[in-house]
């Protein structure tokens, strides 16, 4: 198992906003082998965010329809000639196994916090 990372105070934790959003569509990137596209709903607001799970999955789209965790507030990211606006919080990648969607135990509201 991984070391814990190091310390953080909550000041610094509260500044992240997790929010559950409802994956709408996943788009292909052609000039990446990694990314793909998806339109997520937040409720009052859409956002386009880059993740790499092109590899991960024999179907990306099976992720459409479902709610996971992302990040909304960090800075818009370039990549591929797209925008991505906000992350996707997964589970595993950063331990080297195939990565699942962190998800509400039951539907919430898109746009709800985490936290």
């Amino acid at each position: 198992m991984s070391k814990v990372k190091p310390v953080i105070d909550f000041e610094l934790l509260s500044k992240i906003d997790v929010r559950v959003g409802e994956i709408l569509k996943v788009e292909d990137i052609k000039k990446s082998d990694k990314m793909i596209k998806l339109t997520v709903s937040f409720g009052s607001f859409e956002r386009c965010i880059l993740v790499g799970m092109k590899k991960e999955r024999e179907d990306p789209t099976e992720v459409v329809g479902k709610q996971a965790l992302f990040i909304v507030n960090l800075a818009p990211k370039k990549m591929f000639g797209e925008v991505s606006e906000g992350m996707l919080f997964d589970i595993g990648y950063e331990d080297g196994i195939i990565p699942v969607l962190a998800q509400p135990e039951k539907p919430v509201p898109n746009g709800t916090r985490a936290g």
